[in-house]
């Protein structure tokens, strides 16, 4: 026997933690629905609902995204690229507010109605509250918020405003929009931020780089990535 069927954390669960870590894992890692990954279990002869997947994603995601977050306290960059990407809910206008790093590490979202100095504000003190301190450097787009929450919450930050210089924190939209496409809109602001708060800690753990990086060495970052997750998930023997 595992210890990760004897752990806590699996307690009254039917499932060994090998399936149920197996389901979060490609839920979060790839762009698929939560049929999608209904149907990949039962091709490897396990039977199970997509409203189990759901719920194994809500529970057990949340737990392996704090514990990530915890492993890469004090460890991303000192650069935050600052971007703000409209989501559309129910016929209303929401705003996802993200910060990355400058090797495109997710720093924190935050949903908000509201594209503002104050939304703005908010962003700022839930990024120093959750990195410990202050960039080096903040990089953001020709908003106007951005430089007047800075004035305020970091004054003393370089401030570097360019729509050319910030690519990197709008191309860290993407894997939000391609899930926003599968599960057919988000229902609400909150399922958003449920959902943004525990992808992008995982997928923080397997973003790898790939440019410029021999095989050899990309796949032994694979493989202690992988055995990273699986510490996270409690799937080692006894």
């Amino acid at each position: 026997m595992t210890r990760s069927a004897r752990d806590p954390l699996y307690r009254r669960h039917r499932f060994p933690a090998e399936v149920i870590a197996q389901a979060v894992w490609l839920y979060f890692r790839f762009p698929l629905s939560l049929r999608m990954v209904e149907d990949m279990l039962a091709a490897r002869g396990v039977t199970v609902s997509h409203q189990t997947v759901k719920l194994w994603a809500e529970k057990f995601g949340r737990h392996f995204a704090k514990d990530i977050r915890k492993r890469s306290a004090g460890r991303l960059g000192d650069k935050w690229h600052l971007d703000e990407a409209v989501i559309t809910i129910r016929g209303k206008k929401h705003w996802l507010w993200r910060a990355v790093d400058q090797d495109g590490f997710v720093l924190d979202v935050l949903v908000q109605s509201h594209r503002s100095t104050k939304a703005a504000k908010r962003l700022m003190r839930k990024l120093l509250k959750g990195q410990g301190h202050s960039p080096r450097v903040m990089i953001t787009d020709k908003l106007r918020s951005y430089g007047a929450a800075k004035r305020e919450i970091m004054p003393g930050v370089e401030h570097r405003s360019h729509k050319g210089l910030n690519n990197r924190a709008e191309n860290s939209h993407q894997p939000i929009r391609r899930r926003e496409k599968i599960m057919k809109r988000f229902k609400s602001a909150r399922q958003l931020q449920r959902f943004v708060s525990i992808h992008d800690p995982i997928a923080n753990l397997f973003h790898l780089p790939r440019h410029h990086t021999p095989s050899a060495h990309h796949r032994e970052l694979r493989g202690e990535v992988m055995e990273t997750w699986r510490n996270i998930a409690r799937l080692h023997a006894a």
